[in-house]
């Protein structure tokens, strides 16, 4: 998975300037101040935005969840998971196996539009993980989130990024991918200004603001 000299321009504004990544299985995350082009990337990565130029090799198999949940707000939690799931070869006990992780089985006659914020974020992450894609992009997952549904949704990230799978996540939270993420991609006006590994920070969120700082004072 890589992406090369990737840029996209929005008329005279550069939202992502001339980035190169490769990447390797585990946890992504990608942190920057706002409009530092973090969405912008993972939506060219993910194959939803056009490039302006430059390329992405990406695996075929992969799915989005955004930071506003895409659901059927008429349908109950029940006929979302079950319409997705047409989509899938998977078995049910995956579906099941979901359900019980991000707290939906009491939910699943409710209607998505009676859901609250956090529980419409859980079920738009599992109908993300329904057909287990290789490759997860999370844009915000935690943005706005009660502690509970923050644990569960970590908890899943966690128990899903194995076996080579892919999983890119945009987050401000980063004190809660301490131990989980395997890499952090720092991001400020278009471009990388900061890409290390786990094995080069003592937390996430310490590399963010020292990488920013140092960027901000060169």
């Amino acid at each position: 998975m890589r992406a090369q000299n990737l840029t996209k321009r929005y008329g005279d504004v550069v939202a992502v300037d001339g980035v190169t990544l490769d990447f390797a299985p585990g946890v992504h995350c990608f942190a920057g101040p706002n409009g530092s082009g973090k969405t912008t990337l993972l939506r060219c990565l993910a194959g939803l935005t056009r490039l302006t130029s430059g390329s992405v090799e990406v695996p075929d198999d992969v799915n989005y969840a955004f930071q506003t949940p895409s659901v059927y707000h008429d349908l109950t939690v029940a006929d979302n998971l079950a319409v997705f799931a047409g989509f899938s070869d998977e078995p049910r006990e995956w579906r099941a196996d979901l359900e019980d992780r991000l707290g939906l089985t009491p939910m699943l006659d409710r209607s998505a539009s009676a859901l609250s914020d956090g529980y419409r974020k859980r079920l738009d992450l599992a109908l993300s993980l329904l057909d287990r894609p290789d490759t997860l992009v999370l844009d915000e997952p935690l943005a706005d989130l009660d502690p509970a549904t923050r644990d569960a949704i970590v908890d899943t990230i966690e128990a899903y990024a194995t076996d080579d799978r892919y999983v890119l996540v945009s987050t401000h939270n980063l004190d809660r991918f301490d131990g989980l993420a395997d890499r952090l991609t720092v991001m400020s006006l278009g471009r990388v200004v900061a890409d290390v590994t786990r094995e080069e920070w003592s937390d996430p969120e310490t590399a963010y603001e020292r990488a920013l700082c140092e960027h901000e004072s060169g």
